[in-house]
């Protein structure tokens, strides 16, 4: 390998919004932060948990539950 062509290969303290935390190599050179895990993901833990984003399945409920029940036409 050439001399001062590749960037530093340090280690780095990945931590996840459920608190597990590890460490590992990588090129990034600081730490990260992110929001799922295999610690927490429903795939590897087999447990389901709802997601709502920015309140949109509130908002489907919002909007189709007001309207009432389409009523089937009758053939002429």
């Amino acid at each position: 390998m050439k001399a001062k062509i590749h960037p530093d290969y340090r280690n780095i303290t990945i931590t996840c919004s459920c608190g597990n935390s590890w460490t590992t190599r990588s090129t990034l050179g600081k730490d990260l932060h992110i929001e799922v895990c295999s610690a927490c993901h429903p795939f590897y833990t087999g447990k389901q948990k709802m997601v709502d984003t920015a309140g949109r399945v509130e908002k489907f409920r919002q909007k189709y539950a007001s309207k009432p029940a389409a009523k089937p036409q009758e053939a002429a």
